[in-house]
């Protein structure tokens, strides 16, 4: 399909995106890399009188690896977070999620910023940076302000930030540990069935912290804090998994779709999960 019409825009700086913004309001909407709104906009699920296009803004497309931090621009392609070798050697499960995006044509365009403040639980970006533990810089009218990701996520399609604000970057401590992203899908280019992101630090043969996300089941992502307190402690034996997933199970929320139903996800998130605590271990 065809969108409906709309006036397109490309400011050259923040201030000209957020003068569009309070000038058009409700009817105005920003733009990354354009895959998760355009599609919704030819459906005619989105209707944006106003499109801000922010790729000519300076700032957002860069990746910079620091000490203890690692900031990413909002503008980042998921293609940059695979080529980026230092990115890759610091956080390297930035890039064995980004890898699992779609296919090579959506990873040259498509934004972490756009993947996180869309809102779509069924993104890959929103609960790796839970489990990373981020936190999402947003510049406004009224100046800026830092949204832990544990909190942006407030249902589906709908976060923490305001309709006249624009995320501008992502910031995370430095992983430490083993790490994976585990994700099941029925074809390339699919949304998740069931994805886990988990980081893990071993100290002496046993697990001294455990960071958990599951992707696409329930409205938003799930950062479940449960299931990875389930592990510290332990070696991370059979007794320790079970109980991490049957803590995970009871902070997800599935539905029926064309993914499957609620029994079906329910298995597939419990063996994720394995998979990435499993392969996490191993790496620590």
């Amino acid at each position: 399909m065809i969108p409906a019409a709309f006036d397109y825009y490309r400011p050259k700086d923040m201030d000209g995106v957020l003068s569009l913004l309070q000038e058009h309001g409700d009817e105005a909407r920003v733009m990354a890399g354009g895959h998760s709104l355009i599609p919704m906009m030819k459906l005619r699920m989105a209707f944006v009188q106003h499109l801000i296009d922010l790729q000519d803004v300076g700032g957002m497309s860069d990746i910079e690896v620091g000490g203890d931090t690692i900031r990413i621009g909002a503008l980042v392609t998921q293609s940059d977070l695979i080529d980026h070798a230092e990115l890759a050697a610091a956080a390297p499960i930035l890039r064995e999620a980004a890898l699992q995006i779609a296919d090579p044509q959506v990873r040259y365009m498509g934004t972490v910023g756009g993947n996180v403040a869309n809102g779509d639980p069924g993104n890959d970006m929103p609960g790796l940076m839970q489990c990373l533990d981020a936190s999402f810089t947003v510049v406004g009218p009224e100046g800026t302000r830092e949204i832990p990701a544990r909190e942006f996520f407030e249902a589906a399609y709908m976060t923490a930030r305001e309709d006249n604000e624009v995320l501008t970057s992502i910031t995370f401590p430095k992983p430490s540990g083993g790490y994976a992203y585990e994700k099941q899908k029925r074809k390339i280019g699919d949304y998740a069935t069931a994805a886990a992101a988990v980081q893990i630090v071993k100290e002496g043969g046993t697990c001294k912290s455990a960071s958990i996300a599951m992707t696409n089941l329930s409205d938003t992502p799930i950062f479940s804090e449960a299931a990875g307190a389930a592990l510290v402690g332990t070696s991370v034996d059979d007794t320790a998994l079970d109980a991490a997933v049957a803590a995970m199970l009871g902070d997800i929320d599935p539905t029926e779709d064309n993914r499957g139903p609620v029994a079906f996800k329910n298995h597939v998130a419990g063996v994720i999960l394995r998979r990435a605590i499993a392969r996490a271990w191993s790496r620590a």
